[in-house]
């Protein structure tokens, strides 16, 4: 891959640690404001909101903007950010720091994989989104420890501090790795033909795939720590090592759903969102076995993660050449929606009394409903490309 699209992986690291992170800081956080330990996980909902609002909007309001420079004014804003939070006097401010922080992430991944999906051949724009998501993965698979770790040992403030070095170090990358000519030769559609793209059928059902395709995923990760602990047997000291687990899933199943896309994006999109249904469905049968259960979970990281380069290519093909900024925006603002979705889907189980097993099964018929718009999405294309090989004359 060129060095451009690594420079993409160090900046996803850095936002994806910054959402992560308020998980293994939440206990610090609440005792520190002075507020519920609730209260304090609105911090995360907030951070959602932020970057599905934040991410059309500073996408239009940046479209004429060269590539690179939007790229270093997000990654300046994500420090500033993180800064803002380590400094935050009170709940609020901490609040208003983290949505600040948010509105860099859904334009970040947008008019990044735009910028690496340019920077590679055709064949490779698919691995190419993969890669610089490889960031985001690292980050899932440390950024909930690293913030614990922190948390204990110098306190939550550290913990910000350091994401925003590492924002500092990112931005230094991108500066010196991703030339400024990346989208020079672009000019922007007229406002009026971008935002029309959002009446596409087809992008508008890429969108909801992955709100409902990856969304399935949270009912379950959200309650990971509870269902290892209270379902499956394991101490809490257990949980730890066996999300890393997890997380070695979650980056082979991202290079594998790159790759797969690759070789065809529309087998890709129906096998990675049948595969994390199935998977989900085998969760609820062995959740009670640990040795089984450990051996679902990094199967569930693969397929959970293989979904994430298919569904993003989906919706910048959807969406052509004069959309595909924005669309890819909005994408990323859906994968936070589904995060959401998700984690409101395993709450409500929870509280009608079903019950913590019945988390994975709940999980399964979110993702089956991203699976069943994929077949739907496909069979739609059937006409176009009839209509392609059978040219009137």
């Amino acid at each position: 891959m060129p060095a451009a699209v690594l420079a993409l992986t160090a900046g996803a690291f850095g936002i994806g640690t910054t959402e992560f992170l308020i998980m293994g800081l939440l206990l610090q956080v609440a005792a520190d404001m002075q507020v519920s330990v609730s209260a304090a996980g609105l911090l995360i909902s907030g951070y959602a909101l932020g970057v599905f609002v934040g991410a059309p909007i500073l996408t239009l309001a940046t479209r004429r903007m060269p590539r690179k420079a939007v790229l270093l004014a997000l990654m300046a804003i994500f420090t500033l950010g993180n800064a803002a939070c380590a400094l935050a006097p009170s709940y609020g401010l901490l609040m208003a720091a983290r949505i600040l922080t948010s509105l860099a992430h859904g334009t970040f991944f947008g008019v990044g994989s735009v910028v690496a999906t340019s920077l590679v051949p055709e064949d490779k724009r698919a691995s190419a989104i993969a890669t610089m998501f490889i960031g985001l993965t690292v980050a899932t698979l440390l950024g909930v420890p690293f913030g614990a770790w922190f948390g204990l040992m110098l306190g939550w403030r550290a913990a910000f501090w350091a994401v925003a070095a590492i924002g500092v170090v990112a931005f230094i990358v991108l500066a010196v790795l991703v030339p400024g000519h990346v989208g020079a030769n672009d000019k922007p559609a007229p406002l009026r033909e971008e935002l029309a793209v959002l009446g596409r059928p087809q992008v508008l059902l890429g969108l909801a795939m992955t709100v409902f395709g990856f969304g399935g995923l949270f009912a379950v990760f959200t309650y990971v720590q509870p269902i290892l602990t209270r379902l499956t047997g394991f101490s809490d000291a257990a949980v730890s090592p066996i999300l890393l687990v997890f997380g070695a899933g979650l980056a082979i199943g991202n290079v594998a759903g790159g790759r797969l896309a690759d070789k065809g994006l529309a087998r890709a999109l129906l096998v990675s969102l049948g595969g994390l249904a199935a998977v989900l469905v085998a969760l609820t049968a062995v959740v009670s076995i640990k040795a089984l259960a450990v051996v679902l979970l990094f199967i569930l990281g693969i397929a959970a993660f293989a979904t994430v380069a298919p569904l993003q290519l989906r919706v910048l093909e959807a969406a052509g050449v004069e959309g595909r900024t924005l669309a890819s925006s909005l994408n990323i603002a859906a994968f936070n929606l589904g995060n959401a979705l998700g984690a409101w889907a395993g709450g409500v189980t929870i509280d009608r009394g079903l019950g913590l097993g019945a988390l994975p099964l709940v999980a399964a018929v979110i993702t089956a409903i991203g699976l069943l718009l994929a077949l739907w999405s496909l069979r739609l294309d059937r006409p176009i490309a009839l209509a392609a090989q059978c040219p009137a004359e």
